[in-house]
């Protein structure tokens, strides 16, 4: 019994130092696999089912060139609708759009960022300029309508969307979203996309 308290007391330090070594790993591992969040981790709305876009969704470039639908994909898509004036939380939208895009660093290649309009007014070249790199595309309302799922009361013009690089519907971040919120978003799928 006494040998067992001398033993005990000599390698006290390295027992403890062991211990403290071991105990970030086990609770890590405890973490991940035992005490996993139960909330929703994504900032933004995850659209389910998915929703693919569809290849009667009629786009017009500004000059009145027909863009076909399918062209939305190969690449991540940040989209939002608006109209051809563009007020202020309009141009929060593509500034959020461009800020996020640029924050993702290497991987900004493979997003692009369009803006829906959806009436005939046109964009001014100022406008035009500061968000150089955004497509501006006129769409038909009543067709984005049918297909963004919107909740009760929200406007057309309100959110950001992500399409996939397979065309699909992916996320919606809501009206007035926070770019690291977006940003947040965007790293996750980036990084667990192997496609785009």
């Amino acid at each position: 019994m006494t040998q067992r308290k001398s033993h005990w007391r000599r390698y006290r330090a390295l027992y403890l130092l062991i211990a403290l070594c071991v105990a970030p790993v086990v609770a890590s591992y405890l973490a991940y696999y035992v005490w996993q969040p139960t909330g929703r981790s994504n900032y933004g709305t995850l659209i389910d089912p998915q929703r693919t876009v569809p290849a009667t969704l009629q786009l017009r470039e500004l000059d009145g060139t027909p863009f076909p639908a399918s062209q939305l994909r190969g690449q991540w898509f940040m989209v939002t609708v608006d109209r051809g004036h563009c007020a202020e939380a309009c141009q929060q939208k593509l500034w959020n759009m461009r800020q996020v895009r640029t924050a993702t660093g290497r991987e900004r290649d493979r997003i692009d960022r369009v803006l829906l309009l959806i009436d005939e007014e046109p964009p001014t070249t100022m406008l035009l300029r500061e968000y150089e790199g955004t497509r501006v595309l006129r769409a038909d309302a009543a067709q984005l309508r049918s297909f963004l799922p919107l909740d009760a009361g929200m406007a057309l013009e309100g959110p950001i969307w992500l399409i996939d690089p397979l065309g699909n519907l992916m996320l919606r971040w809501p009206p007035g979203a926070e770019p690291k919120g977006i940003k947040r978003d965007l790293d996750k799928v980036l990084k667990a996309s192997r496609i785009g």
